[in-house]
């Protein structure tokens, strides 16, 4: 029987759940920064693919701003960057943040009741919302579904690291080459 036959037959046919998510890029010690590495042109058509599929993104302030770059095109941007952007724009954004007072286009201000919103929206929503900032995803650790870290061969020996706290145990469940030296490995909860 279907997976849509089987919810059919409990009743549930109209049950939408959306997956929440939380996969950044990363040093094989563990950390997070945008400045000290890129991904090469595979990996960042990846990520293209990837946010353009996404049914929106949840940032924590931090994150939001330095993605916030993408509002605007910049004339010394290749046509990789300005797909990516668009695919960005195009998505609706959620920023959790008690001191922001305003967010940009296609984005929604969470300042309280931060569980309950996210949860809500994964109730709401169908398909898959992103994660973004390793606090944020600390916060959110009861309901993230699945962890994606993006392994690339470079030591950083200082930073904010992926896991900012304690988490579930996790099970592998994919390993998969992205280029030519960047590792993703896949992880849910046990």
């Amino acid at each position: 029987m279907a997976a849509k036959d089987t919810l059919a037959s409990l009743g549930l046919e109209n049950l939408r759940v959306a997956k929440l998510v939380f996969g950044m890029n990363l040093s094989l010690d563990g950390y997070v920064d945008h400045e000290e590495f890129a991904p090469g042109p595979a990996l960042f058509r990846h990520w293209i693919e990837h946010v353009r599929g996404l049914t929106g993104s949840v940032y924590g302030r931090r994150m939001y701003e330095i993605m916030s770059y993408f509002d605007e095109d910049h004339p010394e941007w290749t046509p990789e960057l300005h797909e990516f952007a668009a695919a960005w724009r195009n998505q609706p954004k959620w920023v959790v943040s008690r001191s922001l007072n305003s967010v940009g286009p296609n984005a929604t201000l969470i300042a309280d009741d931060v569980e309950a919103a996210i949860g809500g929206l994964k109730r709401e929503l169908a398909g898959e919302i992103s994660v973004s900032g390793p606090e944020l995803a600390q916060n959110l650790t009861g309901l993230i579904d699945e962890y994606r870290l993006y392994l690339h061969p470079v030591v950083l020996g200082r930073g904010k690291p992926f896991f900012a706290g304690p988490r579930p145990r996790l099970r592998l469940v994919a390993s998969d080459l992205m280029d030519e030296d960047t590792m993703r490995l896949t992880y849910v909860p046990a």
